[in-house]
């Protein structure tokens, strides 16, 4: 049964509408009772107690903001009387936090089908990349697609694909109007991936970037370190990378990536320099013949069955709404817990959307090593945004404010429930790998997809998405599967939307309930089983992370 309202945590002084309230309104919310004053549109929040200017606003049990002037109890919260205020953090003040696993038994049994690799990790798809390792490779990037893309069946810009060269062989072949004009040349999406010519090869994926030169040479270095992450992840069965020559992300740069990563890599990576080759033409070729010579090998590798702690799930949220921390990211977070249960391993990123929840998270870091380099990231991170005139509390977007996210504490209370309740077994700067299981943290920043990049870039083989607005994110190595907060979302936005956790909202299902549903689906995503939408949509988004400000 549907509740109107929720308090979150027994220390709220605020409490989320679950329904649209109307000023007048009595509520019944734990021992008190409430008057509204306002009318509170649903995922908005409302004053549980009269506060004075200044005061603490709390919510999940954690300040999210500061009273700007006085306020009633029953009255909305909203930017107009709260500012953002996040809760001070100290690694040298952590405490110890036992943690009691969820039950597993539904799954400790369950495997995927995935690509094992040489050195013990398995991917969940089998992807070739075609890479440029400065911008000025972009256009042949394009070229080398269009040449490979539509002739091996991975052209996937619509759910429908024409044939049009069975036209032009009908007609070479001498068939008459009449008959051309009844050739069928329309097939679904899936009746022409059938025909792919390399049926174990999931992906071409054609990266592009406006990096490699022009800016520092600590840029060239972090680019060159994600692109090793993503020809060592374990969905990537090899690579092609363009190279001008002159540029500062050097091939050997690259190459020395690669084997900080992986000593002794054992998938195919053919590197080509454009200023050492006879002409652009011949540079083509060669490019195109040794990515077909490539794929020739991956198509030598199929799925195996292997063990669920073989999976790195990346946790991410975007287009959040009110909603969002009470449905959608706890799910996640319940997920994330019995795949750590299970052995596997899970990534929180978005440093800048985890302000104010700092200290919980330090108390569940697994040593003091851990706790001081989290910190570290997180004061240097705020110290950059600080010095460049801004700060995280400028992360909430418009939409995010719309729909009910005033303050970025209040925004990243809930954000933080994606990482569920495990131990944090390691901690990660930008481009540093997933080595062990548990759950990680991940400094990136807060932008969808330049944070999904970095999840890609630090070996996760799963990415799932949280949002409350809507989006198409999807990376190109990773699947990314999409959870909505709220079931209006998923109705409207079944085309991008692979999963709804707006039942919890209505009370039809349980948080644990809705995780449980989404560890399953996303088992079948790992095994082929299941397309999830940013897949069927061709959705690539990548935009490595340049070290300055982005929130």
């Amino acid at each position: 049964m549907q509740k109107n309202c929720l308090q979150i945590d027994y220390r709220d002084n605020i409490a989320v509408a679950l329904v649209d309230l109307k000023k007048g309104t009595s509520l019944q919310v734990g021992d008190r009772d409430i008057m509204l004053i306002s009318d509170i549109k649903a995922k908005h929040k409302f004053s549980l107690e009269n506060l004075e200017q200044g005061d603490t606003v709390t919510m999940y049990g954690v300040p999210i903001g500061k009273a700007l002037s006085k306020l009633v109890q029953g009255e909305v919260i909203s930017r107009s009387n709260t500012i953002h205020e996040a809760a001070h953090y100290d690694p040298n003040l952590t405490k110890s936090i036992d943690w009691t696993p969820p039950s597993v038994e539904k799954f400790k049994e369950r495997t995927f089908l995935g690509y094992h690799r040489e050195d013990g990790s398995v991917g969940t798809e089998n992807n070739w990349l075609v890479i440029p390792l400065v911008f000025c490779e972009n256009r042949n990037i394009t070229l080398i697609e269009e040449a490979l893309a539509e002739a091996l069946g991975y052209a996937v810009k619509k759910n429908y694909h024409i044939n049009t060269d069975l036209l032009i062989r009908k007609y070479q072949e001498g068939a008459s109007s009449e008959d051309l004009s009844k050739t069928t040349i329309i097939s679904s999406q899936e009746e022409y991936q059938q025909n792919r010519v390399f049926s174990n090869v999931d992906g071409i994926k054609f990266l592009r970037h406006d990096g490699g030169c022009g800016g520092t040479k600590e840029d060239a270095q972090a680019l060159c370190d994600l692109l090793a992450g993503y020809i060592t992840n374990a969905n990537v069965a090899g690579a092609t990378v363009l190279s001008l020559g002159c540029q500062h992300a050097q091939i050997e740069m690259l190459k020395e990536a690669v084997e900080s990563r992986l000593m002794a890599l054992q998938k195919p990576v053919y590197y080509l320099e454009q200023q050492q080759s006879l002409s652009e033409r011949s540079f083509l070729e060669e490019a195109v013949q040794k990515t077909f010579v490539g794929l020739v090998e991956a198509n030598k590798i199929i799925r195996e069955e292997a063990p669920l702690n073989k999976l790195i799930l990346g946790l991410e949220c975007g287009g959040s709404d009110g909603f969002s921390g009470i449905s959608a990211n706890p799910a996640l977070g319940h997920a994330s817990d019995l795949l750590v249960a299970l052995g596997g391993s899970a990534v929180l990123s978005e440093f800048p959307e985890l302000n104010g929840v700092e200290q919980e998270l330090l108390n569940r870091c697994a040593s003091d090593a851990l706790a001081n380099k989290f910190a570290d990231l997180m004061n240097n991170y705020a110290s950059i945004a600080k010095s460049r005139g801004t700060g995280f509390e400028n992360n909430p977007s418009p939409g995010n404010v719309k729909d009910g996210l005033i303050t970025d504490a209040m925004k990243s209370a809930g954000a933080a429930k994606k990482g569920g309740t495990s131990p944090v077994t390691d901690v990660l700067d930008y481009v540093e790998k997933v080595n062990k299981p548990g759950l990680h943290l991940l400094c990136t920043p807060g932008n969808d997809v330049e944070s999904t990049t970095g999840l890609a870039g630090a070996g996760c083989n799963l990415i799932v998405f949280t949002t409350g607005l809507g989006t198409p994110t999807g990376n190109p190595i990773c699947p990314v599967i999409k959870i909505s907060s709220n079931t209006t979302l998923f109705n409207k936005m079944s085309d991008i939307i692979d999963i709804d956790a707006g039942t919890v909202i209505s009370g039809e299902e349980s948080i644990e309930e809705v995780g449980e549903r989404l560890l399953d689906l996303l088992i079948k995503v790992a095994s082929g089983e299941v397309v999830c939408k940013a897949r069927r949509n061709d959705q690539n988004d990548f935009i490595p992370w340049k070290r300055g400000i982005s929130l």
